[in-house]
């Protein structure tokens, strides 16, 4: 029998409604696995839960985060952790829903064991994040660790910063650490995962009509918020979807229309990435369209929870 339900797939997937039926059909908790949707700023623009969808069933770890904080993989999995605890003691279905490749992975892995930065290092790494651009910082990755270097993208600044201080902290690459990995919370027997696929053009299409949703509804302003706290830009909470391209506009660098235009690119590239990465990494995971998850789940009993 299940002891938690595993729901990923891609952006606006529908993830979150089928997540709720579950819930209220089988005494469950919906735990959010998405790296975006724990900031407390960005409820529109991550399309977190609403308030009256969080009041229908228990919701854990959506914006229970600071935006200025780093949010990583071992704080989520430790607050997760508590989020299990808490099912356990209390009968419930612990449904992990979002498209966070890495939590999903980390909740049934557990992770490798990398020392912790210094603070010194974390800071100065971040510091020079600011003073060149992310094509440059990764040019310097590529210097001292080529191998990392080679497994990431120059679009990507929060992990080639991760990379740099690990490197500067041990000397090692960071990739010579990706081997054993501890503290998994759930035993793959006793999760039923799956990956909703849905049609990729319906996707696509979704996606754009799902923006402009979120801007007749908001995401302005949450944007506003978040450029008026001047936070450092190699924070997660800067490069959500929509977030760079909409301060842009706000600042006047481009046009609102170029900035919707690229808020929908940037989703859209990340879904295919999202697709990309399950179906190499969590090769476990069915594909199911989501017009069948649902009777999927309803196949596979669940019973209480007991201690993983």
């Amino acid at each position: 029998m299940a002891e938690a339900l595993l729901i990923a797939g891609p952006t606006a997937s529908g993830k979150s409604a089928l997540a709720i039926r579950l819930a209220k059909a089988r005494n469950g908790v919906v735990i959010n696995a998405d790296s975006m949707q724990v900031y407390a700023p960005l409820r529109i623009l991550t399309a977190r839960p609403t308030i009256d969808e969080e009041a229908e069933v228990p919701h854990a770890l959506f914006g229970h985060v600071a935006p200025d904080v780093n949010y990583s993989v071992a704080a989520w999995l430790r607050d997760a952790g508590a989020v299990l605890a808490r099912c356990h003691a209390q009968g419930q279905l612990p449904i992990f829903v979002g498209g966070t490749g890495l939590y999903f992975r980390a909740l049934l892995d557990g992770l490798s064991d990398i020392p912790a930065i210094p603070d010194d290092i974390r800071a100065r790494v971040r510091a020079l994040a600011q003073e060149i651009s992310p094509q440059a910082l990764h040019q310097r990755l590529a210097a001292c660790d080529p191998e990392a270097a080679s497994s990431l993208r120059p679009s990507d600044p929060q992990r080639i910063c991760r990379a740099l201080e690990v490197f500067e902290a041990t000397g090692r690459s960071i990739r010579s650490f990706q081997g054993p990995r501890h503290g998994a919370l759930l035993a793959r027997s006793r999760a039923v995962p799956v990956f909703l696929a849905p049609d990729r053009a319906v996707l696509r299409a979704r996606i754009d009509t799902r923006f402009d949703a979120m801007m007749a509804e908001g995401a302005l302003a949450e944007v506003e918020a978040l450029q008026a706290l001047d936070l450092d830009p190699a924070l997660p909470v800067m490069r959500a979807h929509g977030v760079p391209g909409l301060m842009a506009a706000l600042r006047g660098d481009v046009s609102f229309e170029e900035a919707i235009v690229k808020g929908k690119a940037d989703t859209r590239h990340y879904a295919r990435r999202q697709h990309t990465w399950f179906r190499h990494q969590l090769p476990d995971f069915p594909w199911i369209s989501p017009e069948k998850a649902e009777a999927f789940f309803q196949s596979r009993p669940a019973n209480r929870p007991h201690a993983l």
